[in-house]
């Protein structure tokens, strides 16, 4: 077990959304992996081309993202709700690991998803 899979297991080891993951995922090829990164990318991909593009992030084409983020993650992970799905947001811009990930694409993009997503901004 790596330290990523060991922090995950120790932070969610015991919450319904984890073991289900861990079931969905453990039954994964690495066609299913990557088919599960391409649907994360192309959600990402659609929030950056909005903000770059300066959609305000409460607008009706932005909250379709939103909803596409939480449909992906609830189609390759676990049913994530919209409760589940705002304590991602936290993470994205307080957990240094995930706003590398999202500003490595464009400076602020961390910060926009979680204002999307918190519909704030």
């Amino acid at each position: 077990m790596n330290e990523y899979e060991q922090e995950v297991e120790e932070r969610w080891g015991g919450t319904k959304a984890y073991q289900q993951s861990k079931s969905r995922t453990s039954k994964y090829t690495h066609a299913d992996f990557a088919a599960a990164k391409v649907d994360q990318e192309a959600v990402t991909e659609r929030f950056a081309i909005a903000f770059g593009n300066g959609v305000d992030c409460r607008s009706a084409i932005v909250q379709e993202i939103v909803v596409a983020h939480r449909e992906a993650i609830s189609k390759w992970f676990y049913d994530c709700s919209i409760e589940m799905q705002k304590n991602l947001a936290l993470m994205y811009i307080d957990d240094e690991r995930f706003k590398k990930y999202y500003d490595g694409r464009v400076r602020g993009l961390a910060q926009y998803v979680h204002d999307a997503i918190m519909k704030k901004g």
